[in-house]
């Protein structure tokens, strides 16, 4: 009985019992998505709440984040009189890396934070429980509609942060700090390959992906009352910006592995 004690409050086991939990969740949770009934009008619901609902704050983040990085690449290339690289130079960074990782961060702060909450409040409120009574899955109606809501979401807000951003970065460019227009646009045109962009819309998927699963999983699993509610809601959001971060990083070696770039 000690030794088992020791082992529940030792803080790696305690890790990999929530890392095993969280993939069998997933698992299950993936699993219930290709069986009937199919809930299409939750699916429809939850891509409402995720997509719509952050449109306004994707805009308004991808506009200034394209304007702030155009100016400070354009502080540093004018040292060097290659002011003319700063559309393309922007483009790459907002296309495979910041367009990605940020409407991850925030959209996973926003709708994954509710996610979690929700979740948790059914949980303590027995909520969850009464649909097990009623013999409904509450993984297929709760779950999967979320989780595939947020890996189809994620691709089209952060299609919709690349242009803007790079709207803004034309603006700043060619209105304000004197770039040529006509320059701007073929430089970009030239040296952004369709496969910049296929690359952080893949990622997007997978940080929806990601985000789903981790904050609905500790929803899920939240007890304590109000305070679990809350604790889960803070794990879900934290563990999920965290997640894509390092994620981003291994995404990003395997798709250079993948096509066989070794320059870029």
């Amino acid at each position: 009985m000690k030794v088992e004690k020791n082992l529940q409050d030792n803080f790696i086991f305690q890790s990999l019992t929530h890392i095993g939990s969280y993939f069998l969740f997933t698992k299950q949770s993936m699993q219930w998505l290709f069986r009937s009934p199919y809930r299409w009008p939750e699916f429809f619901k939850h891509m409402e709440f995720i997509g719509n609902k952050s449109v306004f704050i994707i805009c308004l983040t991808g506009f200034f984040t394209g304007m702030v990085l155009s100016f400070q690449i354009y502080l540093g290339f004018s040292l060097i009189n290659a002011e003319n690289l700063v559309g393309p130079t922007v483009g790459l960074g907002i296309f495979r890396e910041l367009g990605p990782v940020l409407t991850g961060l925030i959209v996973s702060a926003r709708a994954g934070g509710a996610m979690a909450a929700r979740l948790g409040t059914m949980r303590v409120t027995e909520q969850i429980d009464a649909l097990d009574v009623m013999g409904i899955s509450p993984l297929q109606y709760l779950v999967s509609p979320r989780v595939f809501a947020a890996t189809i979401c994620m691709p089209l807000l952060t299609a919709i942060f690349d242009a803007v951003a790079m709207l803004g970065s034309y603006l700043l460019g060619v209105h304000f700090l004197g770039l040529d227009e006509a320059l701007f646009i073929d430089k970009v045109n030239n040296m952004i390959d369709p496969s910049h962009i296929n690359e952080g819309l893949f990622k997007a998927a997978c940080f929806g992906f990601i985000f789903g699963t981790v904050c609905t999983y500790q929803g899920y699993n939240a007890k304590g009352g109000a305070r679990g509610v809350g604790d889960a809601t803070n794990a879900g959001v934290v563990i999920s910006m965290v997640s894509i971060i390092v994620m981003d990083f291994f995404l990003t070696k395997l798709i250079r592995i993948y096509l066989g770039w070794t320059s870029l």
